[in-house]
């Protein structure tokens, strides 16, 4: 009688792992980056709405470069004592989570 059950879990057994195949499944994950064209330039011809933003929120930052995009957003690299930073802004001074 043991041995009726010992075979019928072997065998039970073999085929529930033999039963049991892992399904195949392939995830394709497609990263789609926006970027938007800014355009570099001169730093006298940023708004003075943004840069007193800048000297207000950042007094011991140094704008570096500035760029513009066709929305009249500025992109500006800023360095505020060894950090180098990019932040963004509106013509009127606002800032923008980017």
């Amino acid at each position: 009688m043991k041995n009726l059950f010992l075979s019928a879990a072997i065998v039970l057994g073999g085929l529930a792992s033999y039963a049991s195949v892992s399904p195949i499944s392939n995830t394709i994950v497609k990263a789609v980056s926006l970027q938007e064209e800014y355009t570099e330039i001169k730093l006298e011809e940023v708004p003075v709405a943004v840069t007193d933003a800048l000297k207000k929120a950042y007094p011991d930052g140094v704008l570096s470069k500035a760029y513009k995009n066709a929305k009249s957003q500025y992109k500006l690299e800023v360095t505020v004592g060894d950090k180098i930073g990019s932040l963004y802004a509106n013509a009127d001074g606002t800032w923008i989570k980017k």
